[in-house]
């Protein structure tokens, strides 16, 4: 099992920057790759950026340029680094781990971006 913790969340200016952190524990060599999500306010939770064990990212067209995913070399912390914020950015986010028994989620952290 592999736990996720994020952290970095909060209430930002429309045009400001946040950095979101997931640290991980637990069977953190059993990850395959890590990635970022968000949930709007009434939508479904949609893909933002992904980083694979070869530090190969990928990106939903809606970050790109703005959002840059990121880890540490123990590739036990992974980072979001979110510029040009927009009030549609507003959302919780999520860190998500991607393992051989299937995908492990934090617990999320409230983004929210005022106009």
């Amino acid at each position: 099992q592999v736990q996720l913790v994020e952290s970095g969340g909060g209430l930002v200016q429309a045009g400001g920057s946040l950095r979101l952190s997931c640290a991980a524990s637990g069977s953190i060599f059993s990850i395959n790759a890590m990635g970022w999500y968000r949930r709007a306010p009434g939508k479904q939770r949609d893909m933002l950026a992904t980083i694979g064990n070869t530090g190969l990212t990928n990106y939903a067209d809606s970050v790109k340029g703005r959002f840059a995913i990121s880890r540490d070399n123990a590739r036990i912390t992974v980072y979001l680094q979110m510029n040009s914020l927009k009030p549609e950015d507003t959302a919780v986010y999520y860190c998500a781990a991607y393992t051989p028994a299937g995908t492990q989620w934090g617990q999320g952290t409230q983004v929210t971006v005022s106009s």
